[in-house]
């Protein structure tokens, strides 16, 4: 199938001219600097950021076919309303499938129940009477109930499907492997079969970093969930996701131009090797930007000249043409001795992710501190967050910088109190996997 759509790609590259129409459909690349200007005869660090855009779907009926895993939670801590919710939340997220998508349902507590075997949505009415049919009760089996959902999807494994599972639970995994690094080293496993992880942690009882570690490496989401009121709109938006997906098997790969010295990728998993910096995204949804910060040293260099600092190469399964297609673009930067021409080049969306980024780390930072019980230093941490936010926000005119602020402020608030701190660590871990995330809604 990849050697097929690859040939088939490089056709479309050769005859763009007779093929328009569907050429038309591409994921957009946008590669920019936080600054257009840099200050000349200086070496320093700089940001450049790569973004890629999904392109809108023409149609509902255009969109690829789906393979789900939907895997619930059926241990005793979510008897009544939580189990109830659950239950009503899956059987609405039917009605999103059609006859060509691919689902499966799942129940685990200490053992794994397959409620509906992985089937074509031919029968709705079915499917629903087997998910209105769980009980809960025992322990909390969730390797398992990954491990048994992503088995299901294997049976109609295909790269011109979306396969995602979806794992809600209200508690710690307490039968089976049940460590973060046991939980994330599944999920980066499936991110090479193509296979993405969304974990839901519904109340004040589950491991969110259990959960954050295995949406992360596996391209994911995660979301906490407070009440099991709010299930039914996130099923919703979950679905929203999956039922958009326009690129798969992203491959990023950008080459820093001699001189340029790569320092890091912001909160992202990346390889740098020398001059070259490779990535991957499992999928990029449709009217939605996926981005990646990198942190680079530019030497030292005289005013007025333009100086490249990156060639960058995209390839990715396009869902809608199932061609591979290949797009690049070449990032340079200007240099001046003004100061005012340098600050009055800044990209405000560009470093308004920087700031966003670098202010996650930081919260992070004070999470693991508090962690350990330093809680004076956890404090002194977010209180500089907040004035960094809160600087930024007003210098870039940014809302996104304002409501972090906002939240790291309630983050101090709960840092010395041990029950509220409890909570609001679920609130905080979300919030920096949204961040960490980097990814823009249009």
């Amino acid at each position: 199938m990849n050697k097929i759509r690859k040939k088939i790609g490089w056709l479309l590259l050769a005859t763009i001219g007779l093929q328009m129409p569907l050429m038309a459909k591409q994921v957009a690349l946008d590669v920019t600097m936080s600054k257009s200007f840099l200050i000349a005869n200086k070496k320093q660090i700089a940001h450049m950021k790569v973004g890629l855009t999904g392109f809108e779907m023409p149609a509902k009926e255009a969109r690829p076919p789906v393979n789900v895993a939907i895997v619930l939670d059926r241990s005793g801590s979510m008897s009544g309303q939580k189990i109830e919710h659950a239950k009503k939340a899956a059987i609405k997220a039917i009605d999103y499938l059609d006859k060509d998508d691919i689902v499966s349902v799942l129940a685990y507590d200490h053992n794994v129940k397959v409620l509906v075997p992985a089937t074509k949505v031919s029968d709705k009415a079915d499917i629903k009477k087997r998910i209105a049919s769980l009980q809960s009760g025992g322990n909390t089996a969730l390797f398992a109930g990954v491990s048994k959902g992503a088995a299901e999807l294997r049976k109609f494994a295909d790269k011109d499907r979306v396969n995602r599972v979806i794992l809600l639970s209200d508690g710690k995994a307490n039968s089976g492997p049940s460590s973060p690094k046991a939980l994330g080293d599944l999920g980066a496993s499936l991110k090479k079969e193509g296979i993405s992880v969304t974990t839901w942690g519904l109340g004040n009882g589950y491991n969110e970093d259990l959960m954050d570690q295995l949406a992360r490496r596996s391209d994911g989401n995660h979301t906490f969930i407070e009440s099991p009121q709010q299930l039914a709109g996130i099923f919703e938006a979950e679905f929203g996701d999956i039922l958009s997906v326009v690129a798969q098997e992203v491959s990023i790969e950008i080459k820093c131009a001699p001189g340029i010295r790569p320092v890091k990728v912001l909160n992202r998993e990346a390889e740098i090797s020398a001059q070259r910096i490779i990535t991957q995204l499992n999928q990029l949804y449709s009217r939605q930007e996926k981005y990646i910060l990198i942190e680079v040293e530019v030497p030292a260099t005289e005013e007025n000249r333009t100086r490249k600092i990156a060639d960058v190469q995209i390839s990715y399964a396009n869902m809608l043409t199932e061609t591979t297609d290949k797009i690049s673009s070449t990032l340079s930067v200007k240099f001046s001795e003004s100061k005012e021409v340098v600050k009055n080049s800044t990209n405000e969306e560009t470093m308004t992710e920087v700031v966003l980024q670098r202010a996650t780390a930081a919260n992070r930072l004070a999470t693991t501190l508090r962690d350990q019980g330093k809680i004076s230093e956890a404090k002194q941490v977010l209180i500089q967050n907040r004035d960094y936010l809160d600087l930024n926000a007003i210098q870039l005119k940014s809302e996104k910088l304002r409501s972090y602020w906002t939240s790291n402020k309630e983050d101090i608030n709960s840092i010395e109190d041990d029950d509220k701190y409890q909570l609001r660590r679920k609130e905080m871990r979300s919030q920096q996997f949204k961040n960490e995330n980097q990814q823009i809604s249009y």
